[in-house]
């Protein structure tokens, strides 16, 4: 049996390209959460008139990967102490958030989020927002595996693949 996850941290661009490294993760769906308009477009998003963050659904095998392991995976893909912001993108859409399934996830996230905190590995506060799912809209077919299929455009070779690459070498992903 398969569970789901919903994670922001940024471009989504990016995320979803992270994510699909991960052993045990069956799908990654870029979309849209935690607004107040249905069926948001991107440039709806993009111009802050829908409250959504750019998120990833992520489908994944409990019995392979963990929901632990993805948390560890958020928090090191992206930096949670930026509000709103993630390097140049910047607006709400690009916010810090983690959207829970259930009870245990939303458990599991302030545990991990706190134990983070807590580690010293920041110098200013985690500020990303931990909240009960939302609808999720898919976002656009071109956002979709969007690195993979763009691997030349600016974008993915100033900021997806050099921390690709640091990832990879620091996960083992």
């Amino acid at each position: 049996m398969s569970s789901q996850a919903i994670f922001g941290a940024g471009c989504f661009w990016c995320v979803e390209t992270v994510f699909r490294q991960k052993h045990g993760v069956l799908m990654v769906e870029p979309g849209y959460s935690g607004g107040q308009v249905n069926n948001p477009t991107y440039n709806q998003v993009c111009a802050g008139e829908t409250g959504h963050a750019e998120v990833v659904r992520l489908t994944f095998d409990p019995k392979i990967v963990s929901y632990a392991e993805l948390l560890a995976l958020f928090w090191n893909l992206h930096d949670p102490t930026t509000l709103n912001r993630q390097g140049a993108d910047i607006g709400t859409q690009y916010r810090s958030v983690i959207f829970c399934c259930d009870d245990e996830q939303m458990a599991e996230a302030e545990a991990s989020r706190r134990d983070m905190q807590e580690s010293g590995r920041y110098t200013s506060s985690i500020v990303t927002a931990i909240e009960p799912a939302r609808d999720f809209f898919p976002a656009e077919e071109y956002h979709r595996d969007y690195y993979a299929r763009n691997r030349d455009a600016p974008y993915c070779k100033m900021v997806i693949a050099p921390k690709l690459r640091r990832l990879k070498k620091e996960l083992h992903l």
